[in-house]
């Protein structure tokens, strides 16, 4: 598990494999799945729990690392 990355809960489903995510902290940023997410065949709905790994690069954009199941 990576030290920066943050929790929150998937508000809205993008196109193009894409989620709006609002993070425990209360910042909405917009994230895709990772690379192993995507060959896990995780399929993300509106509620869903995720642990995200945020950008360095640009603070509204994420990658889903992890579902957590509720």
């Amino acid at each position: 598990m990576a030290e920066d990355s943050d929790i929150g809960m998937v508000t809205e489903v993008l196109p193009k494999g894409m989620v709006r995510v609002r993070l425990d902290d209360g910042r909405v940023i917009r994230a895709g799945l990772s690379t192993a997410a995507k060959h896990g065949m995780v399929r993300l709905l509106k509620g869903d729990r995720v642990r995200v790994k945020i950008s360095l690069y640009d603070s509204q954009r994420a990658q889903i690392t992890q579902k957590i199941s509720s």
